[in-house]
């Protein structure tokens, strides 16, 4: 099985080009991370930023993109030059009682961005077809299949679907802003810094949380990967280069969509005495009442392109979080459907309970979880990439570093005065249930509180430490010279679970020394599935010199052997190597778990055995 982050499209596009086309390999996957920066979740801080206060806030989404690229470029580096993406540096880095509570956060993080994806995609067909929210938060839930199909098509698909419905989404915008024809003069007061305080603090920090996502950064760590580069030094700091020009271009069109949307508020609203318009349906109306029908049908028509396209990177995002803080690989529609089940559980709770009208507190609530979390992707990403023991020539610079530590204190302060606010806020409004607060929510706001600071000083502690092996299997193993002659060609499917020994064995009994031995292995990461032969990241190197070490280990023996990778599906990749080399007998092991696990983990052997009509012999 193998591990390279989002496996299916690793190493999937072809980087050997010349000129302008060898750009153009290399942009996508800053794109696809930017739609996270103009999902509904900003568009619901950004309309009661701009309602609330203006053009005051502008400069609060400018710091937020200087800082959103700075992140995005450290994340990128970390991919190109570990071959790793952020959330397997971190299983790498820290001890296994910190990694659970860290992917917790980060999976509340992830389901706190699909909760705004799925309120946008409803509000937005709410909007455009008057269709209930309910129900369009319902069928929200069917956009698995697209997902599902994006990336059965490849890398390069999903990429040009996802820009073209960036595309759709700036043009929706600058239609608006020609609609509304702001006052620009006010506008570029607005990059003037203020002070910041109560309600403006905490959009302020939705702002940041809306904008400097921390799933993107585990996200664009994984993507990089899809390039499939020259690993020396001069292939790696070209890959570097060409991503930090994908990511400048990508995150300003994000800051110009996140600009555009609180110019929008702030012009129509702000400007006319509506300073409390914190639902986009009540933007919408608005639209409609002041410019006419055309501005709210372009501002739906953007909202369900931002809601369905963030909502694929949060899933990806999602996959690599979990394969790489636990090592644990489900099937992509099952992993697809508990994301989104995280998400819609909650917006279905709040329209049934509290109404319609409280989503647009849900959205902004999300973002600021998701500053929350923040801090926990920040602070590992700057240590992993100022390692010059892993990072070599590739860590950053001093003033780069300054400068990723300033922004982490930024968004760490912010966070920390937020929560002392509101939890004394709460303390003031409980009465009887303070009991609650003093129990549950300061217990647990020091506990994180106090593995933030643990994040921040283990590497400096333990800085370096000998590299753990990031795989969900162990390394190869030693095996004993047994001779019996059977078959001419035989091939030896291989997992690293622990029975490799006895598979082995059984296989040299059947075909002896006169045949060949060929042993396959499949990776089944994310990465694998998404790139294919092209995934060329950590684990799959690591996968591929076991492999050697086995066929070294028979050649040594006498023994003729080779070695074939495959990516993806397991069943499928076996039965086509089985198929292309010509074998005469297939040795398997059995996989040792069934029925419900056969449902989240998938089936080998049954598919495998339909499709072949080779001898197959199963060993326990």
């Amino acid at each position: 099985m193998k591990s390279e982050s989002l496996s299916e499209v690793h190493s999937s596009v072809n980087t050997d080009k010349k000129g302008w086309r060898k750009i153009l390999a290399f942009l996508g996957p800053a794109y696809l991370v930017s739609v996270g920066y103009m999902d509904p979740g900003n568009w619901a801080t950004d309309i009661a930023g701009g309602s609330e206060f203006g053009y005051k806030l502008i400069w609060v989404l400018l710091m937020s993109n200087l800082i959103a690229v700075l992140l995005q470029s450290l994340s990128a580096r970390l991919g190109i030059v570990r071959g790793m993406d952020l959330a397997q540096a971190s299983k790498n880095a820290y001890p296994k009682w910190a990694n659970i509570p860290l992917y917790i956060i980060a999976e509340i993080a992830i389901a706190a961005c699909d909760l705004a994806e799925i309120v946008g995609m409803a509000i937005g067909l709410n909007l455009l077809f008057g269709m209930p929210l309910i129900w369009g938060i319902s069928i929200t839930a069917l956009d698995t299949i697209l997902l599902l199909f994006l990336l059965n098509r490849g890398m390069r698909t999903m990429e040009v679907f996802i820009v073209s419905l960036v595309f759709i989404i700036g043009m929706s915008f600058l239609a608006e802003m020609i609609i509304i024809s702001p006052v620009y003069g006010d506008v570029v007061k607005g990059f003037i810094p203020t002070g910041l305080n109560g309600d403006a603090l905490y959009i302020a920090i939705g702002i940041i949380g809306a904008t400097v996502m921390p799933h993107n950064l585990y996200l664009h760590s994984s993507l990089v990967q899809t390039r499939n580069f020259e690993r020396s030094s001069a292939g790696m700091k070209n890959a570097i280069k060409m991503n930090l020009f994908d990511t400048t271009i990508a995150l300003n069109l994000a800051f110009f969509v996140n600009a555009a949307i609180l110019v929008l508020a702030a012009g129509a609203f702000y400007v006319n005495g509506y300073y409390h318009i914190a639902e986009i349906q009540d933007a919408s109306k608005l639209l409609e009442n002041l410019f006419g029908k055309a501005a709210p049908t372009f501002f739906a028509i953007a909202l369900i392109a931002a809601g369905q396209s963030s909502t694929i990177t949060g899933t990806l995002a999602g996959q690599i979080v979990m394969e790489g803080h636990l090592n644990l690989r489900i099937q992509p529609w099952l992993r697809r459907l508990i994301t989104r089940l995280l998400a819609i559980v909650p917006a279905l709770f709040t329209i049934i309970y509290f109404g319609d009208e409280a989503l647009g507190k849900l959205l902004i609530l999300s973002q600021v979880v998701l500053s929350l979390q923040l801090g926990f992707a920040v602070i590992p990403l700057i240590h992993f990439n100022s390692d010059k023991k892993l990072m070599k020539e590739f860590a950053i610079k001093p003033w780069v570093k300054i400068l990723a530590w300033a922004s982490a204190i930024i968004i760490v302060y912010l966070n920390i005065h937020l929560v002392f606010d509101e939890i004394t806020a709460w303390i003031g409004s409980a009465g009887n249930g303070r009991i609650l607060i003093y129990t549950l929510v300061i217990p647990i706001a020091l506990a994180c509180l106090a593995l933030l600071v643990y994040v921040f000083v283990h590497p400096f502690l333990h800085f370096s430490a000998k590299k753990k092996t990031q795989l969900p299997h162990g390394q190869a193993m030693d095996f004993a010279d047994i001779e019996s002659i059977r078959y001419r060609h035989i091939a030896v499917a291989i997992d690293f679970f622990g029975n490799d020994q006895q598979i082995i064995k059984s296989a040299l009994n059947q075909g002896g020394k006169t045949a060949k031995y060929t042993f396959i292995h499949v990776v089944e990461s994310a990465a694998a599935r998404y790139l294919g032969k092209n995934t060329m990241d950590y684990e799959t190197q690591l996968d591929f010199d076991s492999l050697n070490n086995y066929r070294q280990h028979l050649e040594d023996l006498g023994y003729k052997a080779d070695v074939q990778i495959g990516f993806g599906n397991a069943a499928i990749e076996i039965v086509k190597i089985v198929k292309s080399q010509d074998i005469d007998l297939l040795v398997m092991g059995v996989h040792g778990h069934k029925g419900l696990k056969d449902l989240i983990f998938g089936t080998t052997l049954d598919s495998v055995r339909h499709e072949i009509k080779i001898p197959l012999l199963i060993v326990k």
